[in-house]
C-alpha cells in the first residue's frame, strides 16, 4: 500500500496513527481485524512489536556501529539469546547487501546506505508489517533504485506488508499494488496505479502533472480554492 500527496497533506500522520502515537477524534483503525484506537498503552505495545518503521531520516544512533543499530530492538526486547540475535543482524543486513560494514560506525555511511541500515534494523524483528516515511527522499538516483528494488524483494521473498509514505509518484508506480492519495487530510483516491492515471480528477491531475499549471500558483493552499487546467495544457498530458 502506498500512500501518496504532497507535503503537509497528512501522509505521515496516518502512520502515527497507525502506530498509535496519536490518537484520531473518530473512526477505527484496524489492525489484522482488531480495533485499536481504543487500546491501552499496554495492549497497543503488543500490536506495535508486529511492526516496524523505517524513518525518513533512518534515525541512526550515532554512538553505535551498524550491527548495534539493526539488533537494538532485539536486545532491548531481551527474548533472545545473544548468538540468535547476531544471526538475525547478519542475516538482515545480507538481505539489504550490507553484511560486510557490520562494524562501521554510522557517520562513516553514505545517506543511501543508512537507509539500507534501516531497512536491515526494520527487518530484523520480523514485523508482519514495515511502515516506510518517504523512504526515497534525499537520495541519488543510484541509491533511490536500490531502496525500490529492496522494497519489491521484501514483498515477493519475504511476503511482508508494507506502507510506503511517498510524495514521489514514480516510487509509487514502482512499488504500488495499491494507491491512496491525500490532499489536506483527505482521502481524494483509493485504488489501482492504472486507475489513478486514468482519473479526471483535478486535484489527482494537478499532483500528477504540476507542469500543466492550474489556474493560480497556491491552488493547492485550500480546500474550497478552485482547480481548473487551461484547455489547451490538458491535451498536452500524458496518456
Amino acid at each position: 500500500m502506498v500512500i501518496v500527496g504532497g507535503s503537509g497533506s497528512g501522509k505521515t500522520t496516518v502512520l502515527r496513527l497507525l502506530l498509535g502515537l496519536i490518537h484520531p477524534d473518530s473512526g477505527h483503525i484496524l489492525i489484522e481485524g482488531q480495533d485499536v484506537v481504543k487500546l491501552s498503552e499496554e495492549q497497543m505495545a503488543d500490536i506495535r512489536s508486529k511492526m516496524a518503521l523505517v524513518f525518513q531520516s533512518s534515525a541512526l544512533f550515532d554512538s553505535l556501529s551498524v550491527g548495534e543499530n539493526v539488533g537494538y530492538r532485539l536486545w532491548e526486547q531481551g527474548f533472545l539469546d545473544e548468538e540468535t540475535i547476531e544471526q538475525k543482524v547478519m542475516e538482515s543486513l545480507r538481505f539489504v547487501g550490507l553484511d560486510d560494514i557490520v562494524d562501521a560506525m554510522p557517520a562513516e555511511l553514505s545517506g543511501g546506505m543508512k537507509k539500507r541500515v534501516a531497512i536491515a534494523r526494520a527487518l530484523a524483528s520480523s514485523p508482519r508489517v514495515i511502515l516506510y516515511d518517504e523512504p526515497t527522499a534525499g537520495l541519488d538516483p543510484v541509491n533511490t533504485y536500490i531502496i525500490k528494488e529492496l522494497i519489491c524483494l521484501l514483498h515477493t521473498k519475504e511476503h511482508v506488508t508494507q506502507v510506503v509514505v511517498t510524495h514521489d509518484i514514480e516510487t509509487a508506480y514502482r512499488i504500488a499494488d495499491h494507491l491512496i492519495m491525500i490532499q489536506l487530510g483527505e482521502k481524494v483516491f483509493d485504488g489501482t496505479i492504472d486507475e489513478l492515471k486514468a482519473s479526471t480528477d483535478e486535484r489527482i491531475l494537478a499532483f500528477l502533472h504540476p507542469e500543466a499549471v492550474l489556474t493560480t500558483p497556491a491552488c493547492l493552499a485550500h480546500k474550497d480554492e478552485s482547480f481548473g487546467l487551461a484547455p489547451e495544457k490538458m491535451k498536452e498530458l500524458p496518456t
